[in-house]
């Protein structure tokens, strides 16, 4: 054959050969080249939307304000947790926190090894990761950043690199606007009037609660003139126009009836979303300066990744509400497990307008009879006024058992004050929403339904991800078929089966129905005795506090005192808060709590307490039972 081509290779051979290489070294030039934005979280802690730009007369946030003209306000945002610890955890993850197992407030979760979170995956993608300061994801941080201290700065980063990093203000937390400190506000001319401010039904309205909510906007005062200073950093370091800026709260305001409370004020967040004009395409399908698009923490980590150009890990959750027409999203869901010494089991699951919740342990009051709703600032302000008798019937309900059920209609009842759960015309809705609520929480395996304390005994030589993902579909739906049944039982007879269930969680489950069953429990009395000698603490501790608080027999307290006296922190922490529970009838309990067990947990954590964790909770329900029986205890206000 003729060769007439080059090196004896023919003219179409090389012709072709040329195109290769062309379009080889394009793709080169396109990945050298791709232009990763630079992206920013500015967030604070406790406060709803309640910036200026959100319609509040009362905010004085002006750099807010003025970002959010050329940014994107999210009117449906939420954090999936109405309390810190597992609402960062979240975020962090990409993941629900019921499904990872980091649902309650300062535990230390077993992950997976495979698990990478959001600073991992955009180390490998080459961002420089940094923190600046606060993690609290119920896991440890170590390692997972380039850098993560209370002097993380983008600043800090290799030249060239884009850079992820997360600046976290305390000015706004429960505790500044509980203290009222005037250092904490020193930076303000302007001062919120506490006579202009407009309380929700479910507070007393007192001249000290009045100061305390004026103040909560001063604090927000504070936090805005906070971002003004990143911005313009970024500004100064020619950057602001390179940037994606996320500016948002952790949760609802840090006050009662909204952190801490699974509703719409506790889980609904301000979230301001800053897209540089060479990003704009990341968002062409929003149109305008703001969106009803709903979105939770759990999508922002998949979020992040997707518009830095890497891949989101198959473990990750949430999906991305940024690219190409995403799609919406039909619900959010939210989830409420124990806080500090508190337990509590409650789901939610919102449509857009419709708040559907159900609580696991109608029981329990959300207003419990423990320090940290005995504390200072607001919480003081209630149980005086409570005091007095003159709570507003709002308040008062606090204090009383949870209704199973609720539903709240948020575009025509936007401060949640009636429940239509009752309402025949929204029956078929309620089936909907309870129906999905169920499908979730089997499918994403939701470890509230096992419990901590087995959970976490379950979980000792692996992750409590994969602890749940062991269990089948069909197991977990039998644990929720128990787990409904609180609030709701008739029959006490149609618990036994259940107190006999090889299954611990559907055991532990038959007894929470048992505690929320409000009339005579004597007929079951011998399952409770057979029960309280359970080998698995969760339920031989639930089934002693059920005895000692409506039974006969003088073992109950023989059992919480060996469950007390465990080596493992978390079967302890539910001891002592079902000891807590008991009231005054845990006076038995007094000197073994006194000489043996609190002196184990005592540490120099506010002057009481060893460490931030299962010790500091224990603790708190320890001096609490003290205080219960009589005793004088000088605890951290």
């Amino acid at each position: 054959m003729k060769k007439n081509g080059i090196f004896g290779i023919s003219r179409n051979h090389y012709f072709v050969l040329l195109l290769l290489l062309i379009v080889f070294n394009a793709c080169g030039t396109a990945e050298e080249s791709r232009d990763h934005p630079n992206i920013l979280w500015i967030s604070h802690e406790d406060l709803s939307p309640i910036y200026g730009c959100y319609g509040d007369s009362l905010a004085r946030t002006p750099h807010i304000d003025r970002l959010a003209k050329r940014s994107i306000k999210f009117n449906q945002a939420f954090s999936n947790a109405p309390i810190c610890a597992p609402a960062r955890s979240t975020l962090i993850t990409g993941m629900y926190a019921i499904s990872l197992g980091s649902q309650h407030l300062r535990s230390e979760t077993p992950v997976p090894e495979s698990m990478k979170i959001l600073p991992e995956v955009l180390r490998e993608a080459g961002y420089y990761t940094s923190n600046n300061v606060k993690t609290d994801y119920n896991f440890s941080h170590e390692g997972r950043w380039d850098e993560s201290s209370n002097t993380a700065h983008w600043r800090n980063r290799p030249e060239g690199k884009p850079f992820f990093s997360v600046f976290n203000f305390m000015i706004t937390h429960e505790g500044p606007t509980n203290a009222l400190r005037d250092s904490d506000t020193e930076s303000l001319s302007e001062y919120t009037d506490p006579e202009q401010v407009r309380l929700p039904p479910y507070l007393p309205d007192s001249p000290k609660m009045r100061k305390i909510w004026a103040h909560m906007y001063d604090l927000l005062a504070v936090f805005d003139q906070e971002v003004a200073d990143l911005l313009q950093q970024l500004e100064a370091d020619g950057l602001l126009e390179e940037t994606i800026v996320f500016v948002f709260s952790d949760h609802g305001h840090g006050l009662p009836g909204h952190k801490r409370w699974l509703n719409n004020a506790g889980l609904q967040i301000p979230f301001i979303l800053h897209v540089p004009e060479k990003y704009k395409h990341l968002v062409n399908h929003i149109q305008g300066t703001e969106t009803e698009i709903k979105v939770g923490f759990v999508d922002f980590a998949p979020t992040v990744i997707h518009i830095a150009g890497a891949e989101v890990p198959e473990l990750m959750e949430g999906t991305s509400f940024l690219g190409n027409d995403p799609g919406e999203k039909k619900y959010v869901f939210g989830y409420r497990d124990r806080a500090d010494d508190c337990y509590e089991v409650s789901r939610s699951v919102y449509d857009g307008r419709y708040l559907y919740v159900r609580h696991f342990m109608p029981q329990l009051p959300y207003f419990q009879n423990a320090l940290i709703f005995n504390k200072g600032g607001s919480y003081e302000e209630i149980n005086r006024i409570r005091d007095l008798g003159s709570l507003p019937e709002q308040t008062r309900k606090m204090f009383e058992a949870k209704e199973v059920e609720l539903l709240y209609d948020l575009k025509n009842d936007p401060l949640e004050q009636t429940n239509l759960i009752n309402e025949a015309e929204f029956s078929g809705l309620i089936q909907q929403l309870s129906n999905a609520l169920d499908e979730w929480m089997v499918r994403h395996r939701d470890t509230g339904l096992i419990t901590e304390g087995i959970m976490m005994q379950e979980a000792k030589n692996t992750s409590i991800y994969e602890v749940a993902r062991s269990y089948s579909r069909e197991k977990y739906q039998g644990i929720l078929d128990v787990a409904k049944m609180a609030g709701k039982v008739s029959d006490l007879e149609s618990l036994q089966p259940y107190f006999e269930a090889s299954d611990p969680s559907q055991r532990f489950w038959a007894l929470i129905a048992l505690d929320a069953y409000e009339g005579d429990i004597t007929a079951l009395m011998p399952e409770l005795k057979e029960l309280m000698l359970d080998e698995v603490p969760a339920v031989a501790i639930k089934a002693a506090e059920i005895m000692a608080k409506r039974g006969d027999d003088p073992y109950a307290f023989t059992v919480l005192e060996n469950m007390l006296k465990l080596t493992d922190e978390v079967q302890v922490l539910q001891a002592a808060i079902s000891v807590r529970q008991l009231g005054e009838k845990a006076a038995p309990l007094l000197t073994v709590i006194q000489d043996e067990i609190f002196p184990k947990y005592a540490g120099d954590i506010w002057g009481r307490y060893k460490s931030w964790s299962y010790p500091m909770f224990i603790g708190m329900a320890l001096d609490q039972t003290q205080i219960n029986c009589g005793i004088a205890i000088d605890t951290h206000k």
